[in-house]
């Protein structure tokens, strides 16, 4: 089935009925009077979200639609028949806009949600609705109301929850076939997908989401290189956006870092709300040799802003576990921690010390140097301070030389002989003891 996700139609809602003009008269009845009926209500042209339906295809080939009209009263008192309303079953998740303003008149976006874009004209009243005491056969009705017409611009945008952004040829068909059903195409060509594709993934403990694959952005979308930015729009609903890094990429000039900057680039000129969501980045192609070379030097430059790179492998599966296990937080929970990572200024503010490390230490002891020379003034003052007070002890000390020089000589003398005195004391009462302890 052919994929359209944009059209113009035009749509006109039903012509109100007119009002007869009509008046009583039968056999033998005297007084009859007015009995002209009403005229019945135009349809109305009506959208209704269907779930089965993904894709405006049908609209691509019938752009007219046209309710029917209202009956026209009759006599008898018999009013018209009113005309149904035309239903038009779009998918679920389209945009209804005016063509001559632009202005969105409705998102249908709840399976069943119903817009009257067009409201069908009222039918007239006839003539027996105007007659009064004073007035008793008016000869005139009232015409039908017209019906609404309008040219309206239908546009889809699904309902994914997660959506899927890279280069062509990056791994996307590949990636969304592994976690879920859908089956889209996959070959070793670029701009293989032209259409979005959606798959359901059953995660853990019951959880699902809708994840949505969508054509390759290259640099120059936004001016229509490539597919251009018609298909942006179907990941504009999505809570988070999985960007897949081709790290085995071909050709001049072709880096995972650039590839990076550009696909980010087009995003923020299509739409700012668009690059401001969630992105989980994943560098594909990790079973490849150089994929793996690559690897190191592009983690590093998004860790420096603070961004972190789950490397993955569609094709083998690696890495696929964790990869989806921080999308799911994300989605269910709304943290973005698991994609952030710290910022390395703090490390490269402590790596730039260990460079000027030498200057460091020789500035460092530099002032140990000094230290001694600050501990030796410090102690410099105290030795003065001392010699200073030395003059004020000895100048007593010379005042009472005299005295001091009398006292202590006796003193010594005294100090010396006492203990002599008391040592043969005590010997000579220690040997009576021992004399006696043995003569017992």
């Amino acid at each position: 089935m052919k994929f359209v996700d944009e059209v113009r139609i035009y749509v006109k809602a039903g012509d109100g009925g007119n009002g007869a003009v009509a008046f009583r008269r039968e056999k033998f009845i005297e007084r009859g009077g007015p009995n002209g009926g009403d005229g019945g209500n135009g349809g109305s042209v009506v959208f209704v979200a269907n779930p089965q339906l993904t894709t405006l295809l049908d609209y691509r080939y019938q752009q007219h639609h046209r309710a029917k009209s209202g009956e026209h009263g009759m006599g008898s008192d018999c009013n018209g028949h009113g005309a149904e309303d035309l239903v038009l079953q779009v998918p679920v998740g389209t945009l209804i806009r005016n063509e001559q303003t632009g202005e969105l008149l409705v998102d249908l976006s709840d399976p069943g949600q119903q817009f009257v874009a067009a409201k069908g004209g009222r039918g007239g009243l006839g003539n027996m609705n105007f007659a009064t005491s004073t007035r008793q056969t008016p000869r005139f009705a009232q015409d039908g109301g017209k019906g609404e017409e309008i040219t309206l611009r239908l546009e889809l945008k699904l309902l994914a929850d997660v959506g899927l952004l890279g280069f062509p040829n990056a791994g996307k068909s590949t990636f969304i076939s592994r976690v879920s059903r859908a089956r889209p195409k996959v070959a070793d060509y670029p701009f293989t997908t032209l259409v979005p594709n959606l798959g359901m993934v059953q995660y853990k403990d019951n959880l699902s989401f809708v994840m949505a694959d969508i054509p390759g952005i290259i640099e120059g979308a936004s001016e229509g290189v490539g597919l251009g930015h018609q298909f942006l729009r179907h990941v504009e609903r999505c809570k988070v956006l999985v960007h897949l890094i081709d790290m085995g990429a071909e050709g001049e000039g072709r880096k995972p870092l650039d590839d990076f900057n550009i696909l980010n680039t087009e995003l923020k000129k299509y739409s700012a709300e668009l690059a401001s969501k969630p992105q989980v980045v994943a560098a594909n192609k990790q079973d490849l040799t150089e994929g793996r070379e690559r690897l190191g030097p592009f983690t590093e430059a998004l860790r420096r802003r603070g961004i972190r790179v789950y490397p993955v492998s569609c094709a083998t599966g690696e890495g696929m576990q964790a990869l989806m296990d921080a999308v799911a937080e994300v989605l269910f929970t709304g943290s973005t921690d698991k994609l952030h990572v710290e910022m390395p200024t703090k490390r490269s503010a402590s790596k730039a010390p260990a460079k000027k490390a030498p200057a460091k230490k020789a500035g460092a002891r530099a002032p140990v140097k000094k230290a001694p020379a600050k501990q030796a003034a410090r102690k410099a003052p105290a030795k003065k301070a001392a010699a200073k007070k030395a003059p004020a002890k000895k100048a007593p000390a010379k005042k009472a030389a005299a005295k001091k020089t009398s006292r202590k000589p006796v003193a010594k003398k005294a100090v010396r002989k006492a203990p002599v005195k008391k040592a043969a004391a005590k010997k000579v009462v220690r040997k009576p003891v021992k004399k006696s302890g043995g003569r017992r």
